[in-house]
């Protein structure tokens, strides 16, 4: 792969996630410490509206708005959709970007710590997992790279390369300081990686690292009307990268009842009850865990 020439740090893509937006208020004060040699770095706050009004966003999640088809069609044109097309004029345009690579920078209401959502397992992103982890040994690697990158709908692919930085447990609208340190502290480390592994610098790495790959999305227990009649189980609340097996309690109904997960592998719920995906009715994502091979 070329050497990444331009970084791009985006935080704020949903309005009531507060980490990224005071990090990048840091630095856009003193910017020495997402400063490389190897390549230039821009921050970009993503949905300001969003956040003046504590929402995660004004009409539509920005973070689904970045398909090319879509990027291109001047009907859709609420607030995000039109501020996607204006954020893929600044770090794009998607296909032929002018930013080599993205982060960005969420946090999460589910108890997943310090976790690196990578959308692509390539060489570089293997190797990034593995520079993470070995300066970090409480950061998470998850794999969402079932399809192209190009073909996911999120900020991050605007860019060849991109990546999601996930920081949890956070309510919306708050700061945690243990969520933000772990925020700082991992994207120092994927700045450090980029910049050792353009100039051909990078330290011998573990040859195998633990990770997880997004298998499915549960959603909670509704009847007929699609209402919700159910809570996540509380052995499963709180509990993520735990494993789940065939016939464990997943959800409890309100009437006192329960539902076991009638999966046929070992899984590892994470985004448990986040409260951003109450709109969908989601109650989970799935992942199985992997070795990883450099």
């Amino acid at each position: 792969m070329k050497s990444i020439n331009s970084v791009a740090v985006v935080g704020g893509t949903h309005g009531n996630e507060f980490s990224g937006i005071y990090l990048l208020r840091k630095w856009q004060q003193d910017a020495r410490s997402i400063t490389r040699e190897s390549f230039t770095t821009q921050t970009l706050f993503a949905n300001p509206k969003a956040h003046e009004e504590n929402k995660r966003y004004l009409d539509s999640d920005l973070n689904r708005q970045f398909a090319v088809e879509d990027l291109a069609n001047p009907d859709l044109a609420n607030y995000e959709q039109s501020r996607a097309k204006v954020m893929n004029a600044v770090l794009g345009p998607k296909g032929d970007a002018k930013t080599d690579f993205i982060i960005d920078l969420h946090n999460t209401t589910s108890n997943m710590g310090p976790t690196l959502i990578v959308l692509q397992s390539d060489d570089f992103n293997i190797r990034m997992g593995a520079y993470v982890k070995a300066h970090m040994p409480e950061a998470v690697v998850v794999f969402e790279d079932q399809i192209p990158l190009a073909d996911h709908k999120f900020v991050c692919s605007i860019a060849q390369q991109g990546v999601i930085v996930e920081i949890g447990p956070q309510p919306q609208s708050v700061i945690r300081q243990d969520v933000l340190d772990w925020m700082e502290t991992m994207t120092g480390h994927i700045l450090d990686y980029v910049d050792l592994y353009n100039k051909g610098q990078l330290p011998e790495l573990p040859p195998t690292y633990e990770a997880f790959r997004y298998t499915e999305t549960l959603k909670l227990p509704e009847n007929a009307q699609g209402e919700r009649i159910g809570m996540v189980h509380k052995n499963i609340q709180d509990n993520d990268f735990r494993p789940l097996h065939g016939g464990d309690p997943i959800f409890t109904l309100f009437d006192g009842s329960e539902i076991c997960w009638d999966g046929d592998y070992e899984a590892y719920p994470h985004f448990i009850n986040e409260a951003a995906y109450y709109d969908n009715n989601l109650a989970m994502s799935l992942a199985e865990k992997i070795t990883v091979e450099l």
